[in-house]
């Protein structure tokens, strides 16, 4: 599985007791205002700056640093650190990827001990940790300084209300069509340019191959359909003030992205196949599906995972709900954060702007991880956006991310309780696309589990 994607949790949901206590004495109040895209001071929130003395200081210490990460082969990028900053040394610890290396971290947390200095944080986990105060503000450390090398719409995600910066981007996953550009000239098929086009190339395609499926909407995967809904211009959550949140994933724009998906799937002229498991492979391989709804991570992942169709795939941007507004989503990327119990604050506050700004590092993850950058710098490189790779048939795949990233809607914001969420997503609505049932009945469904929900755990909650 590529480390950009989010699934349902695999653990039970957290409730919001258990939020509070993962911080010992704090507040309800003190917990609400750290929400993601809502009041979020936090305790941090008005710390004065830290002086490049103060910083130069540090930085000359012997110090050890413990950062948490299932970024693959990241020596290379902590060498470079390491390099520029002599006394401070990097512990790296796998602690699990995604929802895994999350539950040790509450677990951390909440026993008071055994947190790491830094941690791998994808962008929609961050408000689970600002609402219990567990990350670092990094301004006082220079971070604000930062925003202007980044693209804009991922800073948003990293930012609070109050313009807390709660972590620093690596990486990203603006949303993009891969299609096998064979069958669709086998079958006199156009790239769709809307979601009309692309709904009649279905029907039209499965009607001439009924054995090939214009493309698979995973009924497990709740990222996806997260990031389809930010391309639609949906609104799903929104925090504001210490406890409110809206909660509108029923909405109208909700609506028409269910009974679109929902309607295809009930005419079976798209595949609903769980993604990420062997029959999902061979059908990749085997030409069952003739796009691949994904992100900028994609291309490298399809690349190594159906090798048998090399030299077949092309790259586009997502057909637009209006042409004449082209609009993206994005799925999957991740930033890293400072956990707010570190014993060295400062030192822990530059690795992670070293990691993410440093020209030489940005790079390395772009070339050696295959990592879809976060830097404006790295998405105008002409030997980045250049690269033509064979099997993509040489066409210059990281241009055409590079050109959607910059259409990805900055004011996409996540809940508090991504977990529950998807959790609740999968059992609801990527339940009735597996059954080809009602899935604007199933979004109501999902409306209400998730108002219960946050109402259970403190919440004022609005709806759509």
């Amino acid at each position: 599985m590529p480390r950009n994607a989010f699934t349902a949790a695999s653990s039970s949901p957290m409730s919001r007791r258990l939020f509070l206590t993962t911080t010992g004495a704090l507040s309800l109040g003190a917990a609400l205002t750290a929400c993601g895209g809502g009041d979020s001071s936090g305790s941090s929130g008005s710390a004065a700056p830290v002086s490049k003395a103060d910083i130069d200081k540090a930085m000359k210490t012997p110090t050890e640093l413990t950062f948490w990460t299932w970024v693959p082969n990241i020596a290379k990028e902590i060498a470079l650190f390491e390099k520029k900053y002599p006394a401070v040394k990097v512990k790296v610890v796998n602690a699990g990827q995604g929802t895994p290396q999350y539950t040790k971290l509450r677990t951390a947390l909440k026993a008071g001990s055994g947190a790491p200095d830094m941690v791998q944080m994808e962008y929609q986990a961050i408000p689970t940790f600002t609402i219990t105060d567990s990350l670092l503000d990094l301004r006082p450390y220079g971070a604000a300084e930062l925003k202007d090398r980044f693209v804009d719409w991922t800073w948003g995600q990293v930012s609070g209300a109050k313009g807390e910066v709660w972590a620093i981007p690596q990486d990203t996953g603006p949303m993009g069509l891969l299609y096998r550009e064979d069958i669709f000239d086998k079958h006199g098929i156009d790239v769709p340019g809307t979601w009309d086009e692309f709904a009649e190339a279905a029907r039209k395609l499965h009607k001439a191959d009924p054995d090939v499926y214009l493309t698979n909407l995973a009924a497990n995967q709740p990222a996806a359909w997260h990031g389809l809904l930010w391309q639609a211009g949906a609104k799903p959550y929104a925090t504001s003030g210490k406890s409110d949140i809206t909660i509108s994933v029923d909405d109208a724009v909700s609506r028409k992205l269910g009974a679109y998906w929902g309607g295809l799937a009930k005419e079976g002229v798209i595949s609903v196949d769980p993604d990420f498991t062997d029959g999902w492979y061979a059908g990749l391989n085997k030409g069952k599906y003739a796009t691949w709804i994904t992100a900028a991570w994609g291309p490298a992942f399809l690349s190594g995972s159906a090798k048998a169709t090399a030299g077949k795939w092309r790259a586009a941007p997502l057909p637009q709900w209006d042409a004449a507004k082209p609009n993206a989503g994005n799925w999957g990327g991740s930033t890293t954060a400072v956990i707010r119990s570190t014993k060295n604050p400062v030192a822990a506050a530059v690795f992670a702007q070293f990691l993410n700004s440093d020209p030489a590092t940005a790079k390395m993850f772009a070339t050696e991880q295959f990592f879809f950058p976060a830097t404006k710098a790295l998405l105008t490189d002409q030997e980045f956006v250049s690269d033509a790779p064979s099997f993509y048939g040489g066409q210059k795949v990281n241009q055409v991310f590079a050109d959607i990233s910059a259409t990805v809607d900055p004011s996409f914001q996540w809940p508090p309780f991504l977990d529950q969420a998807a959790t609740d997503w999968t059992e609801t609505v990527g339940k009735s696309l597996a059954d080809k049932s009602d899935t604007v009945a199933a979004l109501g469904t999902w409306q209400s589990r998730m108002t219960t929900y946050a109402k259970n755990q403190g919440f004022t909650v609005k709806g759509s």
